[in-house]
């Protein structure tokens, strides 16, 4: 199971493994007080689509299409993989900086997630 959780909510043992899938470290956060097993800045959108999308949900539908074709470039699968397989081997929860719970990047990252473990 994924689940998808702002850096500013407490972490959780139901949580299970948290990995940080933002670009950006949130402010203010310490790696002890996100719990994090590790940081995967390189599957956030890229400093050109995190521009362009500027947390406008206006902009949501564009985003999402361009920041799916980002994940499916061949230099970000081995990150996906090793996603899939903390997903397969129990709860997996993408922690990330944004204030829109609904437009961020983690919904997508699932999202996308979700759709491999489905056709694998």
């Amino acid at each position: 199971m994924i689940a998808i959780k702002r850096a500013y909510e407490p972490p959780a043992d139901a949580d299970g493994v948290r990995v940080l899938v933002d670009r950006v470290w949130p402010r203010g956060r310490t790696k002890e007080a996100l719990h994090i097993l590790k940081w995967m800045k390189d599957l956030g959108p890229s400093g050109e689509l995190r521009r362009f999308f500027g947390h406008d949900p206006a902009r949501w539908s564009e985003f999402r299409t361009r920041y799916l074709r980002e994940l499916a470039r061949p230099d970000a699968a081995p990150l996906i993989d090793e996603l899939v397989a903390l997903a397969r081997a129990g709860k997996l929860t993408l922690v990330y900086g944004a204030k829109d719970v609904e437009h961020n990047q983690a919904a997508v990252l699932k999202e996308f997630l979700e759709t491999k473990l489905r056709n694998s």
